[in-house]
């Protein structure tokens, strides 16, 4: 699959993508949608992409005015590939971490305005992942968190994350399902 940043400084800037079973980048019709929902909340924020594998994500916000994007992959064929992406792209503000998510979000906390959070499918990642974002001091008051499962898991999404993520935009294209929530203050 080819994949090239959407909008901002890199736009139509190639990047490479990770092969193997499993891969599934984030096609560019759905990162357009999905940074046309972020817009008004992009410049200057802090970006969370866990599960990065290529990038795509991280990089697009940081080509669209993001100040910074932690881009967190464990596997290495990955993550080779993630680096050559950052490489490319030359924006300042990616942070490569070469490991686990989980390994990840259970260190010293820093808050984040806006989560990416495509984990593999079928391993059950987003409850447990979103568990550690809600209770660890990862997230921003009205932090945006995009969360990509299975299309025919979307209805199921409100049990998988905290009862303080709101849904408030999902789609479906082919056999993804792709929702943007935002985390309502607590207290």
């Amino acid at each position: 699959m080819s994949l090239r940043i959407i909008g901002g400084q890199c736009r139509g800037r190639r990047l490479k993508t990770p092969t193997g079973r499993g891969v599934r980048p984030t096609a560019d019709r759905v990162r357009e949608t999905l940074f046309n929902w972020l817009a008004p909340r992009l410049p200057g924020a802090r970006v969370l992409d866990l599960f990065a594998g290529s990038g795509a994500l991280g990089l697009e916000a940081l080509s669209r005015g993001a100040r910074e994007a932690v881009l967190v992959e464990r596997d290495r064929r990955h993550l080779a590939v993630l680096q050559e992406n950052v490489g490319l792209c030359a924006l300042p503000g990616a942070v490569v971490k070469a490991m686990d998510a989980l390994a990840y979000l259970k260190g010293p906390a820093t808050s984040f305005d806006i989560v990416f959070l495509d984990p593999p499918y079928g391993q059950n990642w987003i409850p447990r992942v979103a568990a550690l974002l809600e209770q660890g001091g990862w997230l921003a008051p009205e932090a945006m968190i995009y969360v990509e499962l299975e299309a025919e898991r979307t209805a199921e999404l409100p049990q998988l994350v905290p009862p303080t993520w709101r849904l408030i935009r999902a789609k479906r294209s082919g056999g993804i399902g792709y929702n943007l929530c935002e985390r309502q203050q607590v207290g």
